[in-house]
């Protein structure tokens, strides 16, 4: 009887610690979690009254003569002031964060931990107590109405005369706005059952999903996207790259430039396709990232996979129609690891701009149309964008892929999103007349999941139908094997991209001495550099003039007005040109970087080899660089160092590679090291893109050893034309650079101990 009465006593003090057997334990886990429920003032009173509780437990078992248990510690002033403001700062802290911040408020970081839940929860709820207040009013609003209406269809009144009417006195404009109120409630509930597929919530009536439904505005046009922390990443975009995670989102800016401008077309579109084409792209983008899927298979090159098309069309209905004949399909799949979080790579692909700036090889420009959904709870999650893209492969054989598309970001869980686009021409191709589409891309994108680092692993997925016919046949099996715009492509360029930022802004991750603004305003001017030879080669960013085209050269002309543009005044002539050689990539690459063999297409080193003044390396492999070269004194007696400097960057992986080059004046350089403005520096940039041709039959190797020892070579110049006539800078510039190209490509071959035709 004396252990039932200790036992029935452990009960009874142990009744509100789930069975009371564990005493201790259950104390400090109740004790961590009202600490952490003290944290705002709308949990006060909560804290309140467990302090009140832990008084009167604690008199209790000071009658019972057991061991007496603290009283619950409750937060000071200071402790929730500064947690809240950490809160507005970054609501998701990571485990460094909050052990820093414990320590600085003298808590634990479980403390913190529990304290950062119950404040999320607390805004949730709040946010969508709200939300179901105003829904709850509108549809109140709405059942009244109908009762209203039910009535006077059973008790119909004769307007003039006030008496009794049949139903076929009715007026005609009331039948109309009676089928019109049948019709909107309909609506309201398919875009109800919508919304809830939209947002990922599983909603049981067409009622429920209404309540859930955030304030969605479908007819948003040019309308400023909601507001929202930035978050701390383990690469925090900034370095005046465009990269910077904004403290909210700009005002996405009007459409820009003469086929940008298609807003009535736009408006014309009933925005509910958009939403359901979003829903069911973004299905199928996540059960194509499925690991264990069977929809895939080894691709032949690189380490990448190929989409299998007969899995497919038996798996999915095509969502944006079916293919047309001329067309072939090119699917890829990737998965890696970037040294970036999901919050922040997510960030960088909803911008147009720090999209396009992350992938200055793969986009030629991008572009916001329009808002359709600026997201949810002023986060991403159900943000749908229309925007507009010029995907680029740096030669003249292949045009560039001028597409139109919906991009739809959906957060899965708390630690995985998913971004995915979807080509829309098909929605416009009725108001825009007969214009031939040639590429279409069918659901595309990623799924970023956030690893435990600070890093993510992404799964990149690219899937388009081509018209093949406009490309040279030389890079067609380049183009569809994915080594032009495959997934493992813009994997690659995001792994570089992510570690090029990261060493640009670490302090000691190289030993140039340069001052962290002067490292800045050094790669912001190289960035530059690419970007201007991209145009040149391939991009319509620029007004370009068509002077001469053939099947694998193009020479084009504009004007540069100067004016801090980056560029000198004048007429700037643009000419690429493609060959085959019968070399391997890797090799022809070392070739054109050794500072020794560049006398051999370089006139700026007919006097000597050139001298590295600086190298910044741009990733772990330091072949991917930039550098900083300066030529050797001429032996004509000028003891000068020389006032011309080379800037030369190189940028390569297993799909290719691309070294551009510029001459800068020393004098500007040395401003730009210093840190200042790299903008007033301008340049003209000259640059070669090497790809490796695995894929060409043994008859254009020469007789060296079969295509597989072969290689494409793009050769691009920009050059400066000042006072000529028109008709006279037609007729002697394309002798000029013929002339030009010409000399390179004989003294590339020459070098190679290749014989020259």
């Amino acid at each position: 009887m004396a252990k039932m009465d200790g036992l029935g006593e452990m009960s009874l003090l142990g009744g509100g610690y789930d069975g009371g057997l564990m005493a201790g334990r259950g104390n400090s886990s109740r004790e961590d979690e009202f600490e952490s429920r003290s944290g705002s003032d709308n949990f006060e009173a909560a804290a309140a009254a467990a302090a009140a509780s832990g008084d009167d437990l604690n008199s209790t078992e000071n009658k019972s003569s057991s061991s007496k248990r603290k009283k619950y510690h409750r937060h000071t002033a200071f402790q929730i002031q500064e947690l809240e403001g950490s809160f507005k700062e970054n609501p998701h802290p990571d485990e460094k964060e909050r052990l820093e911040l414990g320590r600085r408020l003298g808590l634990e970081p479980r403390q913190i931990k529990f304290w950062f839940q119950n404040r999320r929860t607390q805004m949730k709820t709040q946010l969508e107590r709200h939300e179901n207040s105003i829904l709850k009013q509108e549809n109140d609003k709405l059942r009244i109405e109908n009762l209203a209406m039910k009535e006077a269809m059973r008790n119909p009144m004769c307007d003039n005369c006030g008496s009794p009417a049949i139903l076929g006195e009715v007026p005609m404009e009331q039948h109309h706005l009676m089928i019109e109120n049948a019709r909107l409630k309909d609506e309201l509930s398919r875009l109800s059952i919508l919304a809830g597929k939209f947002l990922g919530r599983n909603s049981g009536s067409p009622m429920s999903a209404a309540m859930a439904m955030p304030k969605l505005e479908l007819d948003m046009i040019g309308s400023r996207v909601c507001g929202m922390s930035s978050m701390d990443s383990v690469l925090p975009l900034g370095l005046d790259f465009g990269m910077r995670m904004p403290d909210a989102f700009p005002t996405i800016p009007p459409p820009r430039g003469p086929d940008l401008g298609m807003m009535n077309s736009e408006a014309a579109v009933d925005k509910n396709m958009f939403l359901e084409l979003a829903v069911a792209a973004m299905d199928e983008l996540m059960k194509l990232a499925e690991l264990d899927s069977a929809l895939w298979f080894g691709s032949l090159e690189g380490g990448g996979q190929s989409l299998n098309l007969d899995e497919y069309m038996k798996t999915f209905s095509p969502c944006i129609g079916p293919k047309p004949d001329h067309f072939v399909t090119e699917a890829t799949r990737a998965n890696a690891t970037v040294i970036i979080n999901g919050m922040a790579l997510v960030e960088a692909l909803m911008n147009a701009d720090q999209w396009a700036d992350m992938f200055p090889l793969n986009i030629g420009r991008a572009s916001t149309l329009n808002v359709i959904s600026p997201g949810m709870a002023g986060t991403r999650n159900g943000a749908l964008l229309l925007m507009q893209a010029e995907f680029q492969f740096l030669s003249p054989m292949v045009p560039v892929r001028q597409l139109k598309f919906i991009r739809f970001c959906k957060q899965h869980r708390e630690d995985m999103w998913a971004v995915v686009d979807v080509s829309v021409d098909a929605l416009f191709a009725g108001m825009r007349g007969n214009t031939a589409v040639t590429c279409r891309r069918l659901p595309s994108g990623c799924v970023v999941q956030d690893m435990s680092n600070g890093g993510s692993k992404v799964t990149w997925i690219e899937h388009t139908e081509y018209d093949e016919n406009i490309i040279h046949s030389l890079y067609r099996p380049i183009v569809r094997y994915g080594m032009a715009f495959g997934a493992e492509k813009w994997l690659t360029n995001l792994q570089r991209q992510c570690e090029f930022f990261a060493l640009t802004m670490a302090s000691n991750a190289d030993q140039s001495g340069l001052p962290p603004n002067g490292k800045a305003s050094f790669m912001k001017l190289a960035q530059r550099m690419i970007r201007s030879f991209c145009t040149g080669v391939c991009s319509t960013v620029h007004d370009w003039e068509e002077v001469q085209s053939t099947e694998n050269a193009k020479l084009m002309m504009r004007k540069s007005i100067g004016n801090n543009s980056g560029e000198p005044p004048g007429i700037i002539l643009s000419a690429t040109a493609t060959v085959w050689m019968p070399v391997l990539a890797p090799n022809l690459v070392n070739f054109l970087q050794n500072e020794k063999a560049r006398e051999y297409w370089d006139v700026l080193s007919q006097d000597g080899p050139m001298q590295q003044v600086l190298c910044l390396p741009k990733g772990q492999d330091h072949t991917n660089s930039t550098r900083l070269l300066r030529a050797n004194v001429s032996s004509g007696g000028n003891a000068n160092p020389s006032s011309v400097l080379i800037l030369q960057d190189t940028t390569t992986d297993a799909s290719g590679s691309v070294i551009v080059h510029t001459a800068v004046d020393a004098a500007g350089m040395n401003t730009v090291m210093s840190g200042g403005d790299s903008s007033s520096v301008a340049i003209l940039p000259s640059g070669f893109a090497v790809v490796p041709d695995c894929f060409s039959d043994s008859t254009n190797s020469s007789g060296s050893g079969g295509g597989s020892q072969g290689s494409m070579l793009t050769v691009g110049f920009q050059i400066l034309v000042n006072n000529m006539p028109a008709a006279k800078l037609t007729m002697e510039s394309v002798k000029t650079v013929k002339s030009l190209i010409g000399r390179t490509l004989q003294g590339i071959k020459t070098g190679l101990g290749l014989a020259c035709e």
